[in-house]
């Protein structure tokens, strides 16, 4: 049997198979409640035949959200927003998970078919917040410096979020710390110029995202997994790298950490990054050896045997799917008449097969 439509399972939860829906913004919430899209759009992937479907980046307080049109679970009408998504979800026998976010310095910002640029506070905008008084690039909003209390108060808010998630139904809980929003911008020295407990050395610059960790884990369910998503590198000197990452990811292990959601990128404009079929794979590969922790891969993961080969050669336990599966939503059912298998269809399909 294709590796890629083998079952895996992570602590109570078991996958159907290897094929997981990435979390992808949609930039279509209204007030941070999802709509009929994300129904659709979140629907249609489970129908498609992935195991795993997130949400995409979901903001654990209102000024967490990346534009005004993100989703949010900082709200109870969030919860009920969500349950029948993450329901209809559950139907076609894949699992739920939402990813929880804060946007940090990228916060307040439009949605990419719209430049993507700052939104002015008379159109809904606000003032971000991050480690440091720096913004993300010069067409960004300037962030405000947050204080430790604060940051302690966004640790609370991420403990309130996970509540929320478990509480619409979802059995995968995934912790964004990746692409240069809050919890990366900590992480990393190139973001995080802090001279307290939160910044400086690779200890005090981990302890928020540690708290976090260690805050969620109080309340998701012992039997549900885990995932938390990084950056294994910044992609310039200075910043955050492999090395570091492999750390951090044997720390979140013993905090009860199942997977690490392996990205790169994101912190800083303009870096020069060698894209290519699978470039962020050996990053997963040597995470998976190194920390001794389950991977998943992403990035530019478009052919079926390519994703065969990545967990043939424990590279990856999950493959992490974004652009391929907005170009098709079916693609684990082509993936699987490539590979000789068969997934059983919707009975509302089955003449079709």
């Amino acid at each position: 049997m294709a590796t890629l439509f083998t079952p895996f399972r992570l602590r109570e939860i078991q996958l159907k198979n290897r094929i997981v829906v990435s979390p992808m913004c949609e930039y279509s919430a209204v007030n941070g409640h999802p709509q009929p899209w994300h129904l659709v759009h979140l629907g249609s992937r489970a129908v498609g035949g992935a195991a795993l479907v997130f949400t995409e980046a979901t903001a654990v307080e209102a000024r967490g959200r990346i534009s005004p049109a993100d989703t949010g679970m900082y709200l109870a009408s969030h919860v009920d927003a969500w349950r029948p998504i993450v329901e209809f979800v559950h139907k076609q026998g894949a699992v739920a998970g939402m990813q929880l976010a804060h946007s940090g310095r990228k916060g307040s910002t439009k949605p990419p078919w719209l430049g993507g640029k700052k939104v002015m506070a008379e159109e809904g905008g606000w003032e971000p917040v991050a480690p440091s008084t720096e913004p993300f690039d010069k067409h960004y909003p300037m962030p405000r410096a947050l204080t430790a209390g604060e940051v302690r108060e966004i640790v609370d808010a991420f403990r309130k979020a996970t509540e929320r998630a478990f509480a619409a139904g979802c059995e995968v809980l995934e912790i964004h710390a990746a692409h240069g929003y809050l919890l990366h911008e900590f992480l990393s020295p190139l973001s995080n110029f802090r001279q307290d407990e939160f910044g400086g050395t690779f200890e005090n610059r981990i302890r928020v995202l540690l708290q976090v960790i260690e805050a969620v884990r109080e309340v998701w369910p012992a039997r549900l997994p885990l995932f938390v998503r990084v950056s294994a590198t910044d992609w310039k000197e200075g910043g955050w790298d492999l090395h570091q990452t492999i750390e951090l990811s044997k720390r979140l292990k013993t905090l009860g950490v199942d997977l690490i959601d392996v990205s790169s990128g994101g912190l800083v404009p303009g870096v020069q990054i060698p894209v290519g079929p699978g470039y962020q794979v050996g990053f997963a590969g040597q995470i998976r050896k190194q920390a001794a922790i389950a991977t998943g891969a992403v990035g530019m993961i478009t052919e079926p045997e390519q994703a065969e080969t990545i967990l043939r050669v424990g590279q990856a336990d999950l493959i992490i799917m974004a652009r391929e599966l907005l170009r098709d939503p079916y693609w684990p059912r082509r993936a699987a008449q490539i590979l000789g298998e068969r997934i059983q269809p919707p009975v509302q399909y089955e003449r079709a097969w």
